[in-house]
């Protein structure tokens, strides 16, 4: 029996406009929709939205005014791994969570996306930020589909 892993990796370039998260979750869902149940694959559309639409709405683009989205599916023997990243160029301002009012319209993105991913963060380079969420295989995603 091989207990070696098998990656597939897919990154786009989607416009640093609010249309790019329309892009980057269509992309997604199309790539992923035979390969991941259908509960994981609505965890990462809605994981990926909050990254494209935080890089669109707090962070500068990449040059050619755009941000980069990349996603990777780790297949084991424990299940499916997906790696999330989106990178932009940067702001001030780092991504952090925020307390937002009950009230408030905005404020719970990254609270999503911690309650979703199995753990997120941040990288930084000399040219802009990647913004990553990671999910981890789990009990309750067992209907794994073979890859084609």
């Amino acid at each position: 029996m091989s207990t070696g892993a098998v990656e597939r990796s897919w990154c786009v370039v989607v416009p640093h406009h609010a249309s790019g998260a329309r892009l980057a979750r269509h992309r997604l869902a199309d790539e992923l929709a035979e390969v991941v149940p259908a509960a994981l694959l609505a965890d990462l559309v809605a994981v990926l939205a909050e990254l494209v639409g935080n890089a669109v709405r707090h962070a500068d683009p990449l040059p050619g005014g755009v941000v980069r989205v990349a996603w990777r599916l780790r297949t084991t023997s424990e299940g499916r791994q997906v790696l999330l990243r989106v990178t932009d160029g940067g702001a001030a301002d780092g991504p952090r969570m925020r307390t937002a009012d009950p009230d408030a319209v905005d404020g719970r993105g990254l609270h999503i996306v911690s309650g979703l991913a199995s753990r997120w963060g941040v990288d930084r380079d000399g040219l802009g930020q990647s913004v990553w969420a990671e999910f981890d295989p789990a009990p309750e995603r067992s209907g794994l589909v073979a890859a084609g």
